[in-house]
């Protein structure tokens, strides 16, 4: 090792060895800096997004739109005032397939077809439209880097599809709204 260098050494939270372009759910959660609430509001245990909780869960469907290997469904997804919770479904029939063909003349090269890279291109998109908002060009909008978690079984799934369908319910009784929890 270089005793020249000097820095932050990021330790990584994902599976070590776990090649993340896999087909399969993932179940992903966001967080704004310092968690602030940027997105909008709980009222009446439903979440009432302003225009950054707007584009927010605009770019997220949009993600799908941009890379047809993926399978993003409404059901699966919410925007919270601080954070986002959603899953993505990697398709088997696309990323397997161009690895082992020729470039074709998808923009999307197999790199950016990770979990890392697609998210990493949302952040990046909810960042660049928010900031063309009135007042928001300097607002810092994600905490670095991002939860995820592999979908292992249907009864996973359902712990998972529960937990993201009553987020706003148990907002207001969460009494540490600044700290995410996770079932």
């Amino acid at each position: 090792m270089n005793d020249e260098k000097v820095g932050h050494q990021r330790k990584s939270i994902r599976l070590s060895g776990y090649d993340y372009s896999l087909a399969g759910g993932y179940f992903i959660t966001i967080v704004t800096m310092d968690r602030v609430s940027l997105f909008g509001n709980v009222k009446n245990d439903e979440m009432i997004p302003n225009d950054q909780g707007v584009i927010a869960r605009n770019e997220w469907f949009k993600t799908a739109q941009l890379r047809q290997h993926l399978t993003i469904n409404d059901d699966e997804f919410v925007v919270m005032p601080n954070h986002i919770h959603g899953i993505i479904w990697i398709k088997d029939d696309h990323v397997g397939a161009q690895r082992r063909c020729a470039p074709t003349n998808n923009r999307f090269s197999v790199g950016s077809q990770t979990l890392g890279s697609i998210v990493r291109a949302y952040k990046s998109a909810v960042t660049y439209n928010i900031h063309k908002l009135p007042g928001m060009k300097s607002v810092s909008v994600w905490q670095r880097n991002y939860y995820e978690h592999i979908i292992r079984d249907e009864r996973d799934y359902a712990n998972i599809f529960d937990y993201i369908q009553i987020n706003p319910l148990n907002w207001e009784q969460d009494e540490e709204k600044n700290r995410l929890g996770w079932v």
